[in-house]
C-alpha cells in the first residue's frame, strides 16, 4: 500500500516545495507564512482540478431535485413494503443515470491528496526526508510556526514532543481547538444553506435525509478526528472547507435549482433591476388574482332599483311604490283614460262603465286597501 502511494507523497512534496520557494522570495523561508501558504496553495490548485467533478455534484444534486416527485410516489405507493420501494428507487435512479452520492464526489477525490499531506507532515514530525523535502527542508519546516503552534505538532502530542518542535503544549492546544471549531462550523454552515436554499424539503426523500445527516454528521467528523491531526493538515481542511463554502455560495446564488428559495430570491433580484421581464400570461394571471382579492374586500352595492322597492313598500311613503295605482308598485290600477285590452270603452253602457270599474279593483288587487289611503275616483265612475 505504501509503495502504492509513494507517487502521491513525492507529488505533494514536490508541490509544497515549489510554492515554498515562491513564498520564500516574500518571507522567512523558516516562517510559518511560507510553509502555512504553501499548504493553502496547494489546496487552492487541487480544488481548480476539481471544479469538473464540483459542476458533476451540481447536476446531480439538481436530477435529484427532479426526480423528488417521482420519488415521494413511490414512497406513498409502496408505504408498507420498504425492500419493494428501494428496489423502485434504484431502478429509478439508473434509469435517469443519477447517482445519490454524488454529493461526495469532491470529498472522495481530494482524499488521497489529504491523507498524502498527513504523511508528509508526520515525517517532518520525526524529523525524516520525504519526497523532495530533504534535512534542510525538514529543518526548516520544524521551526515554522502558525499563531505559535509547530506546523508537524498535534493536540495529542505530549509536551516533551512540542517543546522539542519549540512550542508549549497549552498553545498547540489553544490553536488546534479554534481550527477545529472553525472547520465544524464552515461545514455545517455549507451543508445547511445547500438544505434551506437551493433544495425543496417540502418532499421527504433518500436524497433529502442522506444530506440531512450529512449535515450533521460530518461535523461530528472533524471535531472527533481533528485532534490526531498536526495543524498543518488542519489548515488544508480548514482552507478546503472555506473553499467550498464560497464557492458553493456563488453557484447558489448565480445559478441555483429551479424552484428553490434561491431561485425565487434570484428572480426578485433580476426582476428589481429591471432584467426579468415576465411573460404576458403570467401578469394577466397576477393581474386577475388581484382584482378578485380586491372585489373581496369590498362591500356589495345593491342596483337602483332594489334600493328604491325596499324603501317605497315599507310604508307607502313613495308615490311611485305606494298604493295609488302605479303599475312599478306591481298590482295598482291602470292610468286614468288608459284602459287595458279587451275592456269595453268608456261611455258605451252602464255594463262597461261597472265593469271597468269593477276590473280595475279585482284584477289590481285592491290599490286601495294596500295602500291604505282613500280610493281615487276613476274618469269613468265620474261620467257615470
Amino acid at each position: 500500500m505504501v509503495g502504492i502511494l509513494n507517487p502521491l507523497y513525492d507529488a505533494v512534496s514536490w508541490i509544497i516545495v515549489q510554492f515554498h520557494s515562491f513564498y520564500s522570495l516574500i518571507f522567512n523561508k523558516d516562517s510559518g507564512w511560507a510553509w502555512g501558504l504553501s499548504i493553502i496553495s496547494l489546496v487552492v490548485l487541487i480544488r481548480i482540478c476539481l471544479i469538473p467533478l464540483f459542476v458533476k455534484q451540481i447536476k446531480s444534486t439538481r436530477n435529484m431535485q427532479a426526480l423528488q416527485p417521482k420519488m415521494k410516489a413511490i414512497q406513498e405507493r409502496y408505504k408498507s413494503d420498504k425492500q419493494k420501494q428501494s428496489e423502485e428507487m434504484m431502478k429509478l435512479y439508473k434509469e435517469t443515470g443519477t447517482n445519490p452520492l454524488s454529493s461526495c464526489l469532491p470529498i472522495l477525490a481530494q482524499s488521497p491528496f489529504f491523507f498524502a499531506l498527513y504523511h508528509v507532515l508526520s515525517n517532518i514530525a520525526k524529523g525524516k526526508p520525504v519526497g523532495v523535502i530533504h534535512e534542510n527542508l525538514v529543518t526548516s519546516a520544524q521551526k515554522a510556526h502558525i499563531f505559535g503552534a509547530p506546523l508537524a505538532a498535534k493536540f495529542t502530542d505530549s509536551a516533551h514532543k512540542i517543546e522539542s518542535l519549540g512550542a508549549t503544549q497549552a498553545n498547540v492546544r489553544i490553536v488546534t481547538i479554534i481550527m477545529i471549531l472553525m472547520m465544524s462550523a464552515s461545514q455545517f454552515y455549507t451543508q445547511r444553506q445547500l438544505m434551506t436554499k437551493n433544495v425543496d424539503m417540502t418532499v421527504k426523500t433518500p436524497f433529502m435525509q442522506q444530506q440531512k445527516m450529512l449535515m450533521y454528521v460530518f461535523p461530528l467528523i472533524f471535531a472527533v478526528m481533528g485532534i490526531n491531526f498536526p495543524v498543518g493538515v488542519l489548515i488544508y481542511w480548514l482552507t478546503t472547507n472555506v473553499w467550498t463554502m464560497g464557492q458553493q455560495m456563488f453557484v447558489i446564488r448565480r445559478n441555483p435549482t429551479p424552484g428553490s428559495l434561491a431561485f425565487k430570491q434570484r428572480e426578485e433580484r433580476l426582476r428589481a433591476k429591471g432584467k426579468l421581464v415576465e411573460p404576458p400570461e403570467d401578469i394577466a394571471a397576477k393581474e386577475a388574482v388581484e382584482a378578485a382579492r380586491a372585489n373581496r374586500t369590498q362591500p356589495k352595492r345593491q342596483p337602483k332599483a332594489k334600493r328604491q322597492q325596499s324603501g317605497g313598500g315599507s310604508g307607502g311613503a313613495s308615490p311611485a311604490a305606494g298604493g295609488q295605482g302605479s303599475p312599478r308598485a306591481g298590482g295598482g290600477a291602470p292610468r286614468a283614460g288608459a284602459p287595458r285590452a279587451g275592456a269595453p270603452k268608456a261611455g258605451s253602457g252602464g255594463t262597461g262603465a261597472k265593469t271597468g270599474s269593477g276590473g280595475a279593483s279585482k284584477q289590481g288587487g285592491a290599490p286601495g286597501k294596500q295602500s291604505g289611503g282613500p280610493k281615487k275616483p276613476t274618469n269613468l265612475s265620474k261620467k257615470k
